[in-house]
């Protein structure tokens, strides 16, 4: 099974609570955060790896298991499976403007075609980071990143989930993507996994 919790980290822009969840995660990541300029990067910093933390314990994993982190604005997420090799990539972004120059260029053309078709800017909007978090957790569980073109993959939106429709060159296997709903639906948000058992919901985690 692949778990995703995701938390709400604007709390930890208060000295007392960010404090309080900083002085529990490692050195090194500590290190990490005090070199960060900025409030909400330290506090997504921090509180993706306490989200982490928190799921290893709860779910029993071992250090081995696969796991990764994403951030976005107010939000961290992180996936964790209950098993090593498997392949893990999440992704969450805050949905902002349509970044229809990026669409153009990088998206296949039926990918950017459909984000066309949407008939209002909130419809064009919404869809284009769908299809952001798709390939972007993708190439997150690759482990490859940016080296992956992302008009090598492409994706479909269908009444029984994403689906895959082209995969770079070199990934036959399966590969499946989970979109999950953030409540306030100001976020768009995905995990991807060579293996098909995805956590049916989100669990939304609470720093206090």
């Amino acid at each position: 099974m692949i778990y995703t919790w995701m938390a709400d980290v604007e709390k930890l822009g208060g000295e007392n609570i960010y404090r309080k969840y900083y002085d529990t995660v490692p050195k090194f990541r500590k290190e990490k955060a005090d070199g960060l300029r900025f409030v909400q990067d330290k506090a997504q910093s921090i509180g993706a790896w306490v989200l982490l933390e928190k799921m290893q314990r709860y779910y029993g994993a071992a250090k081995s298991h696969v796991f990764n982190l994403s951030h976005s604005g107010r939000y961290v997420m992180c996936s964790l499976a209950d098993r090593e090799n498997v392949m893990v990539g999440c992704d969450v972004e805050m949905i902002k403007e349509y970044k229809e120059r990026l669409a153009r260029h990088f998206f296949t053309e039926q990918e950017y075609g459909r984000i066309v078709k949407e008939q209002t800017e909130e419809g064009k909007r919404e869809l284009f980071y769908r299809y952001w978090v798709w390939k972007e957790s993708f190439m997150k569980a690759t482990r490859l990143g940016m080296k992956l073109g992302l008009d090598t993959f492409a994706f479909e939106p269908t009444e029984e989930g994403v689906i895959f429709t082209k995969k770079p060159e070199g990934f036959d296997g399966e590969y499946y993507v989970k979109e999950y709903k953030v409540p306030d639906r100001d976020a768009a948000a995905a995990v991807c996994s060579d293996s098909p058992d995805f956590c049916e919901e989100i669990y939304f985690f609470t720093f206090q």
